[in-house]
């Protein structure tokens, strides 16, 4: 499949998006960081790919910011957005597409820090930053058995449980988890990790034809090696492009 197959102007699977002028993609930290200045959404490979989203279908982007993953699903199934994304272990009320970004999940230990490696965090007394509803702190609870889970509502404020000394770890997507090391001196992310997800493009339940069009999309974006330049554009270290669905598949 070229760079130019899909295109939506006349592709009767998204002719609802083209008549509207415009798509509306929902997004939820660490997805996007808002400019505190002029309200910009920015930064994260999501973005990249929202744009060029658009372009295929030839309309404007508009970016639809949700607290967390729930909210957004919640937001699709009310119409308040076209698409969003999530990993592929929230199955309920949406349809996903194939995977575009596998990201690990780790651990952001302080300097001085024992703790070497995810094992060793797992001891009673180790408290560990996680953010409310993330996918990473679904795959972290079940796996506990004697840390303590610290919760907070945004990426930004479990860091800064753990900048303040109120946590002892602080658990997410390791691109976000190296952008805070920078944040913090002397501080590491470990090189293991508890978990992993794979990001997909997501519609509400019932868009069977604006799904296979979104899944088409995604698997060129990944062959076109837009992916990838969101990736590094976005400077997401620990980020990798998915595999294709079907790597035998004829393009």
């Amino acid at each position: 499949m070229d760079k130019h197959t899909i295109r939506g102007a006349n592709d009767p699977r998204v002719v609802d998006l083209v008549r509207a002028g415009k798509v509306r993609v929902g997004l939820f930290p660490p997805q996007y960081t808002k400019d505190p200045v002029t309200g910009e959404l920015r930064g994260g490979p999501f973005i990249e790919i929202a744009r060029g989203l658009a372009a295929c279908l030839g309309v404007e982007v508009v970016l639809v910011e949700y607290p967390g993953p729930p909210k957004m699903v919640d937001g699709l199934k009310a119409g308040e957005c076209d698409v969003g994304f999530v990993g592929r272990e929230r199955a309920a009320d949406v349809g996903f597409s194939p995977p575009f970004l596998q990201i690990d999940f780790t651990y952001l230990v302080p300097a001085g820090s024992s703790i070497r490696n995810v094992a060793d965090a797992d001891q009673t007394g180790v408290r560990i930053a996680v953010v409310r509803d993330h996918l990473s702190t679904s795959a972290l609870s079940p796996i506990l058995k004697q840390a303590e889970l610290v919760s907070a509502e945004s990426p930004d404020a479990a860091f800064d449980l753990l900048r303040r000394g109120n946590a002892d770890v602080l658990a997410s997507v390791r691109p976000v988890l190296l952008k805070y090391s920078t944040q913090l001196a002397g501080s590491r992310v470990l090189e293991d990790r508890y978990g992993a997800t794979l990001a997909a493009m997501v519609v509400a339940k019932g868009q069977a034809e604006r799904l296979a069009y979104i899944g088409e999309f995604i698997e060129e974006a990944k062959a076109s090696g837009l992916v990838q330049r969101a990736i590094t554009s976005a400077g997401w270290r620990g980020a990798q492009v998915a595999p294709a669905a079907n790597p035998n598949a004829q393009k």
